[in-house]
């Protein structure tokens, strides 16, 4: 027998206003973006940063920073919600970090990465989340300065997701690990 499916409507979804996202407690985790090109990447991954209840993002280089239209066209309105802090430099982000007891956790394709999968977090630590340039990735010195290096597993052609599709693979995967240890 077909299931007789209805889109719920957005009073439905009973989603958070940003009061109450600010209010709410948030998952120990800090993105940062490490020169990232796209002003429409940084938008939609302020709204996923949003949707896993992420603490902070820390937008370094040449990450576009809010108040700007392509970040609010692909974020619609998270850059409101999340807190963000702009730092000249993508190391200069990992040393406050690391100063905070954050273990940091490169997104990178590198040799001795962990397959995201087997990746299990630690409800007691605090988590960074780098992820790099499009085309150059997460900078040599930063991978370098990295705890853990994660890697998503592909089976295709392409070498790499964008971006902002790694960004909302790793934290939905680290997302329930922590909320269903």
């Amino acid at each position: 027998m077909k299931k007789n499916f209805r889109k719920l409507t957005t009073p439905e979804l009973e989603r958070k206003n940003a009061e109450e996202y600010k209010d709410s407690k948030k998952n120990p985790i800090v993105v940062v973006l490490d020169n990232i090109r796209s002003a429409n990447n940084v938008g939609s991954m302020f709204r996923t940063a949003d949707a896993f209840l992420v603490e902070q993002m820390l937008l370094c280089g040449i990450t576009a920073c809010p108040p700007n239209k392509d970040i609010h066209k692909t974020a619609l309105g998270a850059e409101l919600s999340v807190p963000y802090t702009y730092f000249e430099t993508t190391q200069q982000a990992i040393d406050f970090l690391q100063t905070q007891g954050y273990t940091i956790l490169c997104v990178e394709q590198v040799d001795g990465s962990t397959l995201l999968q087997d990746f299990e977090p630690d409800n007691q630590k605090q988590y960074a989340l780098v992820f790099g340039n499009e085309v150059f990735g997460v900078s040599d010195n930063i991978v370098s300065a990295s705890d853990i290096c994660l890697e998503i597993p592909q089976f295709g052609t392409k070498h790499s997701f964008n971006v902002s599709v790694t960004c909302g693979i790793v934290l939905w995967h680290i997302s329930q690990k922590l909320l269903n240890p």
